[in-house]
């Protein structure tokens, strides 16, 4: 997650006092390759009694076609410094694709009457969703191409995809340029067109109400926040579409939910510390929100239904969460219970009951498991065959049931479906995603334990080829470490191009994370957030210490906080590192959380902490990447941006890869490269996305020993 908005460029000369180095090379890029430059325009602010100059502040005008034009000057000098690469990334794109089943489909999963799956074709950059009637010998109907819906567009992403209760009506959504601001369509399944309107400025959500022919959805305003509820009737103009809830608290995000049960709509509120639920009677004819119980700062609360109970997961003198039950018709605070109490070593992370059942979702020593229980008086772990993993719920729409579906990968497994009875504790293997030629005894899968500065241990997954592993290895490291996001092990066709040639892949579970439970991630954030980036280094050096790797053989990858991540150790610690990946690094953290204009700005104040606070602004300061680049040698890097991303805008990597060529003193290569059509995400095709990683990938074996 994380930042958006504008930039600007030129090709001009600027002092070479800080710039006595030669044209950097790759591989047997054409030394007479001149790297563009970028044009001084001091831009003096003051805050706090601090002065600081930004000499890149005009790149964030988007409008200026300077810089378009520096954008592109940047892209064509990529190209030119990876020309002599172009056969190994095409070489690795096509062991990418060739591993993959390109023609393949989903297991289909049960909701109404129908089996719903998705399916590729080879060739086709995008699925086709499908359907079946649950009987034998039905006949597949298409509900969306994203193929056909994709032409005469350089980027396409498919939203919401909803179908009606009675299986009639599809809702559905779809963004052409990356912004994540969603046409939200409609679709009669009966005849296969659309009704023939379209709401614009839509977002991630929408549920059906249970008339079939009313459903509500959310819209977002000018910071791309989705901010309010309304209710649409199927053929009724848009203008009398009604406002059921506006959110106008800018650090909150609203989220329309419906429960397993069809009993309950939700309208979840939250920003990173607090949570609010509102809730509605999907089978009322315009029904009001009710607040199931109004917000108290710092406190988080989830709800869910099962029969006659409301099941409430809340953090409310429970760093690690607990679980409460109320009645129906008694939500305030007052009326919750206990069912659950907090466990020290483990995370309740959402629960999701069934009719007879629930499935907790938890973390226990920083490993995700499933947990199942009637009445918490007793509950059942399902065993999982490795010891580290990830696995998660999926496609469980139906409430009546006695069999639940789970997805399960690791480093060395590809990733599974799982149908699980709930009785037998059977486990049948629905579906492993088929690898071409993948052996999955050729490779080995480590946990690992680094100890950091103040004694803390820090978990790193590693997977490299069983063959490989004598003496240090180059060795690819990813990192993320903000949200309480956990960045959990999994498994990566694409990745074996690089297990294969000796590269290990690793993933240091640093703190600001939520691998070992909430503390793990409160100990990330604010006036803590340096021991992020302290881990990672930490991580590193343990890596090399232990003789899994060397300075000259590691490359590090993050994206958006990851490339935060990425900017504040590459300053730290230039020296540790041989190549540096930064896919739309939010990097320019000063700037970008003292201007309140930016989308997202005011909602991560409760990530980052707040500038205009001057405790935050020092401690801010002293790890933003941009405000640190130095005088001084830097690793190679390949830097990436979206031109039309909401999250952290284009003009957050341009300006910082134009600070550091500026001043750094090396000659290794310093790359940026804009995707001019698309957002935060890149290529939305698969065949895209493939090359983009195959480039990636690329540039990695060709500076790594």
């Amino acid at each position: 997650m994380r930042k958006w908005i504008t930039f600007s460029f030129f090709l001009a000369a600027c002092s070479a006092q800080h710039n006595p180095k030669s044209t950097p090379t790759l591989s047997e890029a054409p030394m007479q390759v001149k790297a563009p430059i970028a044009k001084k325009i001091p831009v003096v602010s003051e805050i706090h009694g601090d002065e600081r100059t930004d000499n890149y502040f005009w790149l964030r005008d988007k409008k200026n076609s300077d810089v378009i034009s520096y954008l592109e000057e940047e892209n064509a000098y990529t190209a030119k410094m990876t020309q002599k690469n172009e056969g190994l990334a095409d070489t690795i794109f096509e062991e990418m694709k060739g591993r993959i089943r390109e023609t393949d489909e989903t297991p289909p999963y049960l909701e109404g009457e129908y089996l719903y799956y998705r399916r590729t074709v080879e060739g086709l950059n995008y699925p086709i969703h499908c359907r079946k009637k649950n009987v034998k010998d039905s006949v597949e109907e298409i509900l969306l191409d994203e193929n056909k819906m994709a032409e005469g567009h350089e980027y396409f992403q498919l939203g919401v995809m909803e179908v009606s209760p009675n299986g009639k009506i599809l809702a559905y959504s779809t963004d052409t340029l990356g912004n994540e601001r969603y046409s939200l369509k409609f679709r009669d399944l009966e005849t296969g067109k659309d009704l023939g309107y379209q709401i614009e400025d839509t977002h991630y959500s929408l549920v059906w109400a249970n008339d079939n022919k009313t459903v509500y959805y959310d819209r977002v305003d000018k910071a791309s926040r989705p901010f309010q509820a309304y209710r649409h009737v199927l053929g009724s103009p848009i203008a009398k579409d009604v406002l059921v809830f506006e959110e106008k608290d800018e650090r909150f995000f609203l989220n329309l939910a419906k429960t397993r049960s069809n009993a309950f709509l939700f309208i979840q509120l939250g920003s990173s510390e607090t949570t609010e639920i509102w809730f509605m009677d999907a089978n009322a004819n315009e029904p009001k929100p009710e607040v199931f119980a109004p917000r108290k700062k710092n406190e988080q609360y989830y709800v869910s239904h099962q029969n006659d109970t409301f099941y409430i997961v809340t953090n409310d003198k429970a760093v690690n969460f607990k679980v409460m039950k109320t009645g129906l018709q008694k939500t305030g605070r007052k009326h919750w219970t206990d069912v659950l109490p907090e466990r020290s070593d483990t995370q309740v992370v959402s629960l999701s009951p069934f009719k007879n059942f629930m499935i907790i979702s938890e973390r226990h020593k920083g490993v995700p498991r499933l947990v199942v229980t009637e009445d918490f008086s007793s509950q059942k772990i399902i065993e999982q065959p490795e010891p580290v993993y990830d696995t998660n719920l999926v496609s469980n729409y139906i409430y009546d049931t006695d069999t639940i579906r789970f997805r399960y990968t690791s480093l060395v497994t590809p990733r599974s479906t799982i149908d699980y009875k709930i009785k037998s504790a059977e486990r049948i293997l629905v579906k492993e995603t088929p690898v071409k030629g993948y052996d999955r005894s050729e490779y080995v899968s480590e946990r690992l334990m680094a100890v950091a500065a103040d004694g803390t241990e820090i978990p790193i997954s590693l997977v490299y080829k069983r063959e490989h592993k004598d003496g240090p290895m180059p060795l690819l490291l990813a990192g993320y470490g903000s949200y309480g996001a956990s960045y959990d092990p999994y498994f990566s066709s694409a990745r074996i191009s690089l297990l294969d040639r000796g590269v290990a892949f690793g993933i240091a579970h640093i703190r600001g994370g939520g691998e070992m439970g909430r503390n793990w991630y409160l100990d990330g954030k604010y006036l803590k957030k340096k021991n992020t980036f302290t881990d990672f280094i930490e991580v590193s050096e343990f890596l090399i210490e232990k003789n899994y790797t060397t300075s000259d053989q590691l490359a590090i990858s993050g994206r958006s906080a990851g490339g935060l991540l990425m900017g504040a150790v590459t300053n730290l610690r230039p020296d540790l590192f041989k190549v540096v990946i930064a896919g739309v690094p939010f990097v320019d953290v000063i700037n970008t959380m003292l201007d309140a204009t930016i989308p997202l700005t005011v909602t991560e104040w409760e990530e980052w902490g707040n500038p205009n606070e001057k405790a935050f602004y020092e401690y801010m300061k002293s790890y933003a990447p941009y405000e640190n680049v130095e005088v001084k040698s830097y690793p190679n890097m390949l830097v990436t941006a979206g031109l039309n991303d909401p999250r952290v805008a284009y003009w957050e990597p341009a300006k910082w890869v134009a600070k550091m060529r500026d001043m750094k003193t090396d000659n290794n290569v310093l790359l940026l490269k804009t995707n001019m059509g698309a957002g935060h995400g890149g290529a939305s095709g698969r065949y895209d996305y493939l090359k983009e990683l195959a480039f990636e990938y690329a540039f990695i074996l060709t500076l790594i020993k």
